[in-house]
């Protein structure tokens, strides 16, 4: 009954770890192995970002199976990454028998309590007959409004107890349009402003809200940005493209948005990485005049107070811009020189060390499918493709804005799964890939074709950075030390390269593209080159100069 409905609300792949406390669901996965796709994952922190993958590059809820306890932990990591990513994802979990629930059973835990603040909704399926009703809600739930994952938990007894319900229908997904007058008081804002911006970010945008926002930008002229990794959201050679607000974003796009006048946020949070620490704009009354569009009702005047709030679905809301129409020559200027920032910004400058990583970055940006999804991790190595590779239009960016460590490998292996006629490349650093590199084997099991890029620079990178400016001189527990991730590349059956010198690396991609599996480039890098701004020696020398 659970399997007929995971088919009648569209499911095709399931993400697991097999385990005993739900192996009647694995039995009757097993009767439909040419309408549901079984992928066994290696660990279920690697299962849960698959499923988050796979739901961000589909639209649809990402399915995630997992044995109870120890594999529950393990996969509420990807839960609280959909959660923050409003990403549509349900987990499903075995649980204990129903009579031994409350007496702290073998690998009991309370899903309800464990799940409360990391999901949209948890429930357990009590009865048999329960099953289609809970999992059609798992599924609206999932979608409607402000998308993210809902848990389910499968008490082992009850899976095995037999039941006639029918599945039931998939459910209209809620999303709210923008209310009477909300356009009409967005274009008098609009014929207002000289210095607007405008930010795009969050979940829910599908190909026809993406195409909207874009035109909407360019009919008005808008000087336009992403929230934190959101910047595949609108086509980054566009005139009007002008950045992302990220863990390290172009100083001028932070000043240009303080100096705004009008502030349109469409779809983003305005969490505390996107505004810089909530200081990018005056809580709770900002300076300039805030629009804020999001699906999410209990989000509009959270942290600051808009002059307009709008509740709406990304799709309902472009939909109706396509009706404001506004004379954007007041800011042409304005425009032209947000985007000239930006384009200087993401020219890679010269570097002098072995392994020039903005001249990698440049060659991957020629050699790069158009269409290519690119997965990023947590992690300072991250800023390399964030800030010099270019996406939108059809080139894709996974990436956990819960900045959880050990997505980007999983989630490449699952967008090749997923998508196996696009190029899919991850950019990991080598404390990451210590998380969840194994799931190549899940690559090479199924055969996957990603291209995983390991920047190997021998320490948790973020955490030295931390380290160096407020405890200078006294490093602890942020070195790695060595390892030869192309030998374990080669061990799991892919293809495994490393490479310490610039010029070497094209001729390693070449290999690596031809090879016709997954593939691993080791990229030895300078730990003094610890991301695109800055260097450890002028870290340490700015925290000498403040003691």
């Amino acid at each position: 009954m659970i399997v007929d409905s995971l088919l009648a609300h569209g499911a095709d792949r399931v993400f697991c770890v097999p385990g005993e406390s739900h192996l009647e669901v694995l039995d009757a996965l097993h009767g439909v192995p040419d309408k549901i796709g079984v992928v066994t994952c290696r660990h279920e922190h690697g299962a849960a970002n698959m499923a988050e993958a796979h739901a961000k590059l589909t639209g649809r809820p990402g399915i995630c199976l997992v044995t109870r306890g120890p594999g529950a932990c393990n996969a509420s990591i990807g839960v609280h990454t959909a959660f923050q990513d409003s990403t549509p994802m349900i987990l499903l979990i075995g649980q204990v028998s129903r009579p031994h629930l409350g007496r702290e059973a073998f690998q009991e835990v309370d899903y309800r309590q464990m799940f409360a603040p990391l999901a949209k909704w948890v429930d357990q399926i009590e009865e048999p007959g329960q099953a289609p009703d809970l999992m059609a809600r798992a599924f609206q739930t999932a979608l409607s409004d402000r998308p993210g994952p809902v848990v389910l938990s499968l008490p082992v007894d009850m899976l095995g107890e037999v039941g006639d319900a029918n599945p039931v229908p998939p459910r209209e997904v809620r999303r709210a349009a923008p209310g009477p007058g909300d356009m009409e008081r967005l274009r008098g804002l609009l014929a207002e402003a000289q210095r607007p911006v405008m930010m795009i970010g969050g979940g829910g945008w599908d190909d026809d809200a993406r195409a909207g926002i874009a035109a909407f930008a360019e009919a008005a002229g808008l000087p336009t940005c992403c929230s934190f990794r959101r910047h595949d959201l609108m086509d980054n050679t566009d005139a009007y493209f002008v950045g992302e607000m990220g863990t390290i974003p172009n100083p001028s796009l932070i000043a240009r948005i303080k100096e705004s006048d009008l502030f349109i946020v469409v779809g983003a949070r305005l969490g505390e990485l996107t505004t810089q620490g909530y200081t990018l704009i005056d809580a709770p009354e900002p300076q300039q005049k805030l629009v804020h569009v999001h699906a999410d009702e209990n989000e509009l005047g959270r942290v600051f107070r808009p002059t307009l709030a709008i509740h709406s679905g990304m799709a309902q809301f472009t939909a109706a811009a396509a009706a404001v129409s506004v004379n954007g020559d007041r800011w042409r200027d304005w425009a032209v020189n947000a985007r000239r920032d930006f384009e200087k910004d993401t020219a890679p400058g010269s570097y002098d060390g072995e392994l020039d990583m903005g001249r990698v970055m440049g060659l991957l940006n020629e050699r790069l499918d158009k269409d290519a999804i690119v997965s990023v991790d947590g992690g300072a190595f991250s800023t390399w493709p964030q800030r010099f590779l270019d996406y939108g239009g059809g080139r894709r960016l996974l990436g956990p804005t819960s900045g959880a460590m050990g997505y980007a490998v999983p989630a490449a292996v699952a967008a090749q799964i997923t998508e196996p006629d696009r190029m899919a490349v991850a950019f990991v650093g080598d404390g990451a890939f210590g998380m969840t590199g194994q799931e190549i084997a899940t690559a090479v099991l199924y055969g996957a074709r990603p291209l995983v890029l390991v920047g190997n620079n021998r320490m948790y990178g973020t955490i030295r950075i931390h380290q160096e400016r407020h405890h200078s001189g006294r490093v602890i527990g942020t070195d790695l030390g060595e390892l030869d991730f192309a030998a374990l590349a080669r061990a799991y059956g892919a293809h495994g390269e490393t490479v310490d010198k610039t010029d070497d690396f094209e001729p390693a991609l070449e290999r690596a593209m031809a090879s016709g599996k997954a593939a691993l480039i080791e990229l030895r890098v300078d730990p003094d080159l610890i991301n695109t701004r800055t260097t450890l020696t002028a870290i340490r020398r700015s925290a000498a100069g403040k003691a």
